[in-house]
């Protein structure tokens, strides 16, 4: 794989049952890259190793008064310097192939499993946490990816080195043979330390990240109620305990320097001292001393890459750990069912009893806005993650947490959503979240998306009353035209206030013109009188298509063809607007926010005839 090979077309399905496996299948799937950086490296180091012999040579003919010699000497030092050049770029070119196919590859499953996973993601994940594990970790896994390579060839070179010392001049190769592994080896206690260290930094980091990220989403409303320097002094606290963190951990990684620094100088102390005993003895040539000694100093250079890969990977284990649980999020993704044509029919939720009729306006109120966000995420079929329950004793003989049931499926004409395919159930339902999110372009770029070819942009655009948006837009524009399409709309539409993102989201989610169109609270942000006009247009443009409104504002529900009032998870009555408010008196209670308790049940007030209004037999209480 070459980077101008990527993106990958497909990256794989991973081996996320932990950090470890992670990291192996990477491995796995770059192997030829990784044999092809080993076998550069093994080029570049081994040319390095073998300079000792052409100095040793150089330095004996020098004494012998040898041309020839010296001559054959500065021929091969030529011959090497250039192998290790050629070494080095090439094996620098490898390495860096694989960090970042590596983390392309990485990426892009992550990116795939925030598609899959949806809203479901950050329920499960803090967004803070998923930020750095799709920056700082990457970095961190690509770091140990790029360096296998390189640990590899200086650890075969190494071992060929003293192997050569030994047959070479057997009494100090054999001292360079036994101190050489036990200085690779000497850091190994400490690493345990320095990953704790090292992992205990990361968690405090990835704690300032999300405080970090949770403010600034929320800096519009913190400065409404002046909350700005509560959360600074948050942060504050955060940042400082990260610092006390680093600083702490890299004082461990400061000794593990200092102990590859030491110990290798001692070993180069105590050859260069038992070699010059031998010299003085008549044992070994000057020539040959010389070569033992540049053979030792040679040995410092793959120990330093011995350091870095172990620092390495106690950086990249803990990350590969957060990025495999993030990998192994599953969802139920259906496929069990093939419909014959696009699902059609009442969108039925069996928890609740709400069905939402074919081709109407159903309007939904639900006195708790976290229940009306399950039910949201239940008719997009976005079940709710099955979480343990927890246990019925603390006693270390209690029996483990059973898996929490999973709820019944929404039908759609019958139908379950978690029965088809999944991108056939979100090609029927759309929802549209409370807080919708745009991502930056152009205008253009927000609107084209996949959609029926039914409602053209500027309908959508009208019904959802983004006149003074497309002003703006044009007036911020830098095409000399004007037109509203070309300009750029910043990050999450900051540029833009809270009415004007939450209208250009909902002429999106009109334009794309699913089945079935599911909005919570799609006008919480906007004055009465464009709230008037939207509730006319989606009422227009949503004519012969089923849209589930989930609001509590009477405007949008004097425009509904039925009304479900939800306590909870039960369905309390369902009927049209007007009729709900003269015979629901907890319904009135939460569509005019009077917090007086309301009227007892069993009164004398006529009920609407026929089935205008459906009420559940449960007791009507404050």
């Amino acid at each position: 794989m070459q980077i101008r090979d990527l993106p990958y077309a497909d990256p794989g399905e991973p081996d996320a049952r932990s950090g470890g496996a992670l990291l192996r299948w990477l491995y796995r799937n770059q192997l030829g890259g990784q044999l092809k950086a080993l076998f550069w490296g093994l080029v570049h180091t081994g040319a390095q190793a073998t300079f000792p012999v052409p100095v040793g040579l150089a330095v004996q003919a020098v004494v012998d008064r040898s041309g020839s010699r010296l001559a054959l000497a500065g021929g091969l030092l030529a011959v090497l310097g250039a192998l290790v050049a050629l070494g080095d770029t090439m094996l620098h070119r490898a390495a860096v192939t694989n960090w970042i196919t590596a983390v392309a590859r990485m990426q892009q499953l992550l990116a795939r499993k925030a598609t899959d996973m949806g809203s479901a993601l950050t329920r499960r994940v803090a967004s803070g946490e998923i930020t750095t594990v799709g920056t700082g970790d990457l970095e961190k896994i690509g770091w140990l990816v790029e360096g296998v390579s390189r640990f590899g060839a200086a650890a075969v070179t190494s071992v060929g080195v003293c192997v050569a010392l030994v047959l070479y001049q057997p009494a100090l190769g054999t001292v360079v043979a036994v101190g050489a592994p036990v200085l690779a080896l000497a850091v190994l206690p400490l690493l345990p330390h320095a990953t704790r260290r090292a992992d205990a930094q990361r968690e405090k980091a990835g704690r300032a990240t999300e405080l970090a990220s949770d403010t600034v989403a929320g800096l519009r409303v913190l400065r409404g109620i002046g909350g700005e320097d509560l959360f600074l002094d948050r942060y504050r606290t955060a940042s400082q305990e990260q610092r006390r963190a680093a600083i702490r951990s890299a004082r461990m990684w400061s000794l593990i320097s200092a102990v590859q620094v030491a110990l290798p100088g001692l070993l180069l102390v105590a050859v260069v001292w038992y070699g010059v005993q031998l010299a003085l003895q008549g044992r070994i040539a000057v020539g040959e001393l010389v070569t033992v000694y540049s053979a030792v100093t040679f040995l410092l250079f793959p120990l330093r890459h011995f350091e870095e890969t172990a620092m390495a990977y106690a950086f990249a284990r803990p990350s590969a750990d957060r990025a495999a649980r993030v990998l192994a999020l599953t969802r139920p993704s259906g496929g069990g069912v093939t419909p014959d044509g696009p699902l059609t029919g009442d969108l039925h939720d069996p928890v609740t009893g709400l069905t939402a009729a074919a081709g109407r306006l159903t309007a939904v109120v639900c006195g708790d806005p976290d229940a009306a966000g399950r039910l949201a995420d239940r008719l997009g079929g976005h079940p709710p993650d099955t979480e343990p329950t927890p246990a019925a004793s603390d006693t270390p003989d209690a029996a483990p947490p059973a898996p929490a049931e999973a709820p019944p499926s929404v039908l759609l004409g019958g139908t379950p959503l978690d029965a088809v395919p999944r991108e056939t159930a979100r090609a029927a339902v759309l929802v549209q979240d409370k807080d919708p999110t745009l991502l930056s372009g152009t205008l253009g770029d927000l609107l084209d998306i996949p959609a029926s070819g039914r409602v053209e942009s500027a309908d959508a655009l009208d019904a959802a009353q983004c006149g003074d948006v497309l002003t703006a837009l044009a007036q911020a524009s830098d095409d000399p035209s004007g037109a509203p399409d070309s300009a750029r709309i910043a990050e999450r539409g900051r540029s833009l206030s809270g009415g004007q993102r939450q209208r250009l989201a909902l002429a999106r989610s009109l334009v794309a013109d699913p089945e079935v169109l599911v909005l919570d609270e799609p006008t919480s942000a906007v004055d009465a009188h464009t709230e008037a006009r939207i509730a006319d247009g989606l009422r227009a443009l949503r004519t012969g298509r089923t849209t589930v409104v989930l609001t509590a504002s009477p405007l949008l529900l004097d425009r509904a063809d039925e009304v479900v009032f939800l306590r909870g998870d039960v369905l309390v009555a369902a009927a049209p607007h007007r009729d709900l408010l003269r015979t629901c008196p907890a319904y009135r209670a939460v569509v005019t926010r009077d917090t007086a308790p309301p009227d007892p049940p069993g009164d004398d007030r006529p009920q609407p005839a026929g089935a205008a209004a459906r009420t559940a037999p449960i007791e009507e209480t404050a």
